[in-house]
């Protein structure tokens, strides 16, 4: 069965998701390429060096629009970004300890993992939501969208609201303790009589 409209959406936005998670995982790759190549013999350090700057400029960049873009399912690992933003250049990584060095490593592949464990989701979602499964996808900027309600704080605030609103609404109706002919009164309507 083909999806509707509201089903094609969300996978749409799955999508789109998953791509560019799956960029930034790409661009994740290249910055730790570059920078595991800087202390091999023979390399264009100039070269790398410049590769090195542009990469962490198209990291942060694309990190932003995905945080955004994925909202509730953004699950990469905080110190990714405090990974490319502490790499100032790749001469002052190796002029490091080797200690240094092996951490900035491992932090990269702790952050790599998330990356791949928020793809993964992102992807297990645009499966089910193909598959015919109502899947509830927060839109850019926060307003809800897709296949399955809205927010559930401002669903349960509605609720509320409505229910005051509708035991206001019997108790005026139907005069209890005569508070339907106070309020009429006060509003200048004449009393009503029930017989």
């Amino acid at each position: 069965m083909a999806p509707n409209k509201k089903q094609q959406a969300v996978i749409d936005q799955m999508t789109r998701r998953a791509e560019l998670c799956h960029e930034f995982m790409q661009d994740w790759l290249i910055f730790n390429q570059v920078l595991s190549a800087y202390p091999s013999p023979g390399v264009n350090k100039a070269l790398l060096e410049n590769q090195f700057l542009k990469i962490k400029s198209k990291l942060a960049r694309a990190h932003k629009v995905l945080r955004d873009t994925l909202q509730e399912d953004y699950q990469i690992d905080q110190n990714a970004m405090n990974i490319v933003s502490g790499a100032t250049n790749l001469e002052s990584i190796y002029s490091q300890s080797d200690v240094a060095v092996k951490k900035l490593q491992a932090e990269w592949h702790r952050a790599f993992i998330s990356i791949n464990e928020t793809l993964g989701t992102l992807e297990d979602k645009k499966a089910r939501a193909e598959a015919g499964e109502k899947i509830f996808v927060m839109a850019a900027g926060g307003v809800g969208g897709g296949g399955g309600g809205g927010d559930p704080k401002k669903m349960t605030t509605l609720f509320i609201v409505l229910g005051v609103a509708a035991l206001i609404g019997a108790l005026l109706f139907f005069n209890v303790g005569g508070i339907g002919d106070m309020y009429r009164s006060a509003l200048g309507s004449p009393p009503k009589t029930l017989q």
